[in-house]
C-alpha cells in the first residue's frame, strides 16, 4: 500500500490524456497485476472458466497456501510477465527511468530470494533473511523504499549518477553492497522459481538490461564505492549454494 501511494503520488498512474500524463508502461504494470489478483479472488470464490494466463496459478498456489514465499511467486510472477510483456512501453521511458526500472526488478527479486533462497540473499546471514522479507512484516518495506533514489515526480530526466549519490546510506549499501553482487545468480534462480525464462533475458554478465543498454553498465559497477559498501561485501561474500 505504501508503494501504491507513492506511485499515485508521484503521477505515473495518472490519466494518459491529463495535462501532466501518467506513464503509459507503470499503467500497464500495475493493470496486470490488479488482474490478476481479481481473477484470483473470483476464483477462490468459486468462478470457473479457462485462466488468462500462467500466473493465475501462482495465484492460486498462494490462496490454498498463504505464505511469504506464495505470496512473492505470484505477486513476482505477474510483475515479471509484465516487465517482458511492455518492454516497448519500457523502451519509450526516459534514460533516467528506464534505470529505476531495473532497480525496482531488483529489489523486488531480491526480497523474494530474502525467504526463499536465504543463502543466496544473504550467504552466511541467511538465518536472518526470512525474517527481514516477510512482506508481513515492516522490514521488507525498506527494499522498495526508493522515494531517495529519484525524483517524485513524473515525467524526468537527468543525470542517474548524481541520483544514486543523492541515495542514502543504507539504500546504497543494500543495492552495491549485497544485491549487485549476486544479479546474475539472482536472475537465474528467480526465473527458476517462477517458471519465467524470459527473466534470464533482462541480465547479462551480472549487469541487468532492462530497456537499458550493456554499453552503459557501468551505473551498476562502478569504479568508486564507498568504505561501508567494500566492507560489507566482505562480510556478506555470495554464495555458491541458494
Amino acid at each position: 500500500m505504501s508503494f501504491m501511494r507513492w506511485q499515485v503520488h508521484r503521477g505515473v498512474l495518472a490519466p494518459l490524456d491529463a495535462t501532466t500524463p501518467g506513464s503509459p508502461w507503470w499503467r500497464q504494470v500495475n493493470e496486470r497485476l490488479l488482474r490478476d489478483g481479481c481473477e484470483a479472488v473470483a476464483r477462490s470464490g468459486g468462478h470457473g472458466g479457462v485462466p488468462s494466463s500462467s500466473t493465475i496459478d501462482l495465484w492460486m498456489q498462494f490462496v490454498a497456501t498463504p505464505t511469504a514465499r506464495t505470496w512473492y511467486r505470484a505477486h513476482n510472477g505477474s510483475i515479471v510477465a509484465a516487465f517482458l510483456q511492455y518492454r516497448e512501453l519500457a523502451a519509450a521511458e526516459s534514460l533516467a527511468e528506464r534505470f529505476f526500472l531495473n532497480v525496482v526488478l531488483l529489489r523486488m527479486l531480491f526480497a523474494h530470494a530474502l525467504v526463499a533462497a536465504p543463502r543466496l540473499s544473504l550467504g552466511r546471514f541467511a538465518i536472518c533473511s526470512s525474517l527481514l522479507g516477510d512482506p508481513r512484516l515492516g522490514m521488507a518495506g525498506a527494499f522498495l523504499s526508493l522515494a531517495r533514489i529519484l525524483p517524485d515526480r513524473y515525467p524526468f530526466d537527468g543525470s542517474i549518477e548524481a541520483y544514486v549519490a543523492d541515495e542514502h546510506n543504507l539504500g546504497q549499501m543494500l543495492d552495491y553492497g549485497i544485491i549487485v553482487p549476486r544479479l546474475q545468480r539472482l536472475y537465474q534462480w528467480s526465473a527458476e522459481e517462477l517458471g519465467e525464462p524470459g527473466l534470464g533475458e533482462l541480465i547479462r554478465e551480472g549487469s541487468p538490461i532492462y530497456a537499458w543498454s550493456f554499453e552503459d553498465r557501468h551505473v551498476w559497477n562502478p569504479e568508486r564505492t564507498s568504505i561501508s559498501v567494500r566492507m560489507l561485501r566482505r562480510i556478506v561474500p555470495v554464495s555458491s549454494r541458494w
